[in-house]
């Protein structure tokens, strides 16, 4: 078996591989190349995208809960009151009385889930070394 030097052909052409500039933190402030979400989110980079797109899915979520608990609410009235047979009466008291205090809690609990995905977010974002 003879070895020849490997020929020139054969060896893979060189790629230069070029990505968004890293950004250096200087000495006091861990070193290294650190990229921090926040100027991911900035720069619009893929996973900038992906931190705001996982934010807007738990909102989504949350809101197609309240949606759902919302529907199974509401959705069985129309039938409640034909099976009734003095609907009027029962009518006005669901809906003028009934209904609004699930509709407030509901309301409440969806408000108070998105403030705290928005504030773990920010948390998420913000500078850790503050």
């Amino acid at each position: 078996m003879s070895h020849e030097p490997r020929q020139a052909a054969e060896r893979p052409a060189r790629v230069v591989v070029t990505g968004p500039p890293r950004r250096h933190h200087g000495p006091g402030r861990g070193g290294g190349t650190h990229y921090r979400p926040r100027t991911e989110i900035h720069e619009q980079t893929t996973l900038g995208h992906t931190y705001v797109r996982s934010l807007m899915r738990t909102q989504l979520r949350t809101a197609l809960t309240v949606f759902a608990v919302l529907a199974a609410l509401v959705a069985p009235l129309p039938l409640l009151f034909a099976a009734a047979p003095h609907g009027r009466l029962l009518e006005w008291a669901v809906l003028g009385f009934c209904l609004y205090p699930p509709l407030v809690l509901l309301a409440r609990w969806h408000v108070r889930r998105a403030e705290r995905h928005e504030r773990d977010f920010v948390r998420l974002v913000e500078d850790q070394d503050r």
